[in-house]
């Protein structure tokens, strides 16, 4: 929906609405954000300057994502870290530079991937583009990360994940649920019970047409835009007996939007993820998750309201503001890079390769409307 051109009756309601589930300040960015999207200079303001002490981060790709959520959070975090940001579109990348006061703009990546005074990479552009940019980065060493989707292909899978092995550059995913306040309580409440789970996810998208970028064949479509959020969140919820994993989806004459889609596990546990795209949700993305495991029977709505209950006591955990993670997903990548925290490289190696291939075989699934297995990594790499 274009929010800059609905009725002011609608802006203010959802202004104020924003402002109850995210804070002041966070619906301040999210307002920029679209003002960003539509900015055109009539001239283009001097690209470059000398970069201060500290800013050592790249952005490639400057849309409404990394304007309003990687640089509104690095500024607010970190300060001035920002060193050099890149877009295809000029105006969007020279908007983002003079926001958040970064050193130079420009629309050649190989200028961010070449400075030797950026060891940080966010790449947030379009998605069949995430991969290529990763790559090009860790061969010069760089250190990236990946928003969602970080591959479209099996093909990019195989490439980034051998560039990852020989890099001395390190990869972080965007998936910024697993980050979030209710998400580690979630994933650690349900580990620490019995036996196969079961879970349910129940999801809201946005309403998109069919003209939106995300829809073009190369891009991937809405699953791997939109439904690997929670099929990256619910593989952190499998134990090391998962696999292979069955997929078996359902839809309704759609292979994206309005599905549901079943994963059986190894050791019994289920897993169910139902997207539902309608009219205009009024208050974004809308999420429900219902668990039970062992003892425990678990339920979140919305990363505001998780109630776990365990033998007749419950447990009520409250956010004031909606938490998806992104905050902690953000930061959490420039302080291991600036700290030099350690990194278990065969490890993120594998997960980079086992959520992948689980949206990708969930497309798949989907598109063929058939029954698909899923395999681990380095077993998966054979299939």
């Amino acid at each position: 929906m274009d929010y800059l051109n609905a009725p002011i009756s609608f802006k203010l309601r959802k202004t104020l609405c924003y402002c109850r589930l995210y804070g002041p300040r966070r619906t301040l960015a999210k307002i920029r954000g679209q003002i960003h999207m539509r900015k055109v200079y009539e001239h283009l303001p001097r690209a470059g300057g000398t970069p201060r002490t500290g800013q050592t981060v790249g952005i490639i790709g400057c849309g409404n994502y990394a304007y309003s959520t990687i640089a509104h959070f690095l500024d607010s975090n970190a300060g001035k870290v920002i060193r050099g940001v890149m877009d295809t579109d000029l105006n969007r990348a020279a908007s983002l530079f003079e926001e958040y006061k970064a050193a130079y703009y420009t629309d050649d990546a190989d200028k961010l991937i070449g400075d030797d005074g950026i060891e940080l990479i966010y790449i947030a552009s379009n998605h069949a583009s995430h991969a290529e940019y990763a790559i090009a980065a860790l061969r010069a060493d760089k250190n990236v990360c990946i928003e969602k989707p970080h591959v479209v292909s099996e093909d990019q899978l195989a490439r980034l994940t051998g560039a990852m092995r020989e890099s001395s550059g390190r990869v972080f995913l965007g998936f910024n649920r697993r980050r979030s306040r209710f998400g580690s309580i979630i994933t650690e409440t349900l580990a620490g019970e019995e036996g196969p789970g079961m879970y349910s996810w129940f999801v809201v998208g946005h309403q998109i047409g069919p003209d939106h970028w995300y829809m073009r064949p190369e891009e991937g479509g809405r699953v791997l835009g939109n439904l690997c959020h929670w099929t990256d969140f619910t593989l952190g919820l499998f134990g090391s007996d998962a696999y292979p994993i069955e997929i078996n989806p359902t839809s309704a004459g759609r292979s994206d939007c309005d599905v549901a889609v079943t994963y059986t596990c190894a050791d019994g546990t289920i897993a169910v993820i139902t997207f539902s795209e309608k009219g205009h949700a009024f208050e974004g993305i809308r999420e429900r998750f219902c668990a039970h495991k062992g003892d425990c029977l678990l339920e979140m709505t919305d990363f505001q309201v998780l109630k776990v209950e365990r033998q007749g006591r419950a447990k009520v955990h409250k956010a004031l503001f909606r938490d998806q993670g992104h905050q902690a997903s953000i930061v959490s990548c420039y302080d291991a890079v600036r700290r030099s925290l350690p990194y278990a490289r065969e490890a993120q190696t594998a997960y980079v390769w086992d959520t992948a291939m689980l949206f990708l075989k969930t497309k798949e699934a989907l598109e063929s409307d058939s029954r698909v297995l899923v395999y681990p990594y380095p077993a998966g790499c054979e299939q």
